[in-house]
């Protein structure tokens, strides 16, 4: 098994900083634009992409990104797309961890097989699975795992620690996704305050290293979140450059 994941966040924790996780839409507002992105967030310090795969119920989304995940599905794109981007972004970032983030009926529908061969690949570390649950995760893990594919969980903001730690048991080149707010996503203003103890108590739990997102949009927050958390995971604010400005260019975040 590949170790990109890992070796990107020790590499943050060796430098005296927060792992940055930048999530992209992947085909918005074009298929070519957020490979060039990838490449843009690459150069500006990101240390892992999860390459979002446009789904027609994007329920764990905010406005922003459910309106790039219909843009993307109008252009055409789908899994079979997003494994060709990413086998692009892969030959030219060899060191640079990809976690390919999507909604289970996707991977399902293509056969778990098939998929995991085939994201194996084009060089994908990690699936994120939005909606699959603790208790149905094994049947995903066990086919990925021979191909050296890994597991993110995605961990509520109400989850008790218990099965937070059952969460990270098991995986290896991964991290837990840590909700820092209730609800879908999107940039906010302030962040719970509240979440540096939260963030805490998961960290002292578990080995993986965490990683905290939804409403993380500026260089402050990182900051903020990263004295708590092994990484922090910025995605709307990205996206939303994105779409407006049709590129990535100059400071990362604000």
């Amino acid at each position: 098994m590949a170790t990109r994941i890992t070796d990107s966040f020790n590499k943050a924790k060796s430098e005296g900083r927060g792992a940055f996780v930048a999530y992209l839409t992947m085909g918005y507002p074009t298929l070519e634009a957020s490979v060039q992105a990838a490449d843009d967030l690459i150069a500006g310090g990101a240390d892992v992409l999860e390459l979002g795969v446009p789904f027609s119920d994007p329920f764990a989304d905010g406005a922003v990104i459910r309106s790039a995940a219909y843009k993307a599905l109008e252009n055409g794109v789908n899994l079979d797309k997003v494994l060709e981007a990413a086998s692009q972004i892969r030959a030219k970032h060899p060191t640079t961890g990809l976690v390919l983030f999507t909604y289970y009926n996707v991977i399902f529908s293509k056969g778990l097989e098939t998929f995991a061969a085939e994201a194996e690949k084009v060089g994908i570390d990690a699936v994120l699975s939005v909606d699959l649950p603790l208790e149905e995760r094994d049947e995903l893990i066990d086919v990925l795992k021979p191909h050296g594919i890994s597991y993110i969980p995605l961990i509520a903001p109400n989850t008790p620690l218990s099965r937070v730690i059952k969460s990270a048991e098991g995986l290896e080149n991964s991290f837990l996704y840590i909700i820092t707010v209730k609800g879908i996503t999107g940039e906010r203003k302030e962040l719970p305050a509240d979440l540096a103890g939260h963030l805490d108590e998961i960290r002292a739990a578990v080995k993986l290293p965490i990683a905290a997102g939804f409403g993380i949009s500026t260089k402050a927050q990182a900051e903020i979140v990263s004295q708590h958390a092994d990484g922090f995971v910025v995605g709307t604010a990205l996206v939303r450059r994105l779409g407006e400005k049709g590129k990535l260019e100059g400071d990362i975040l604000p």
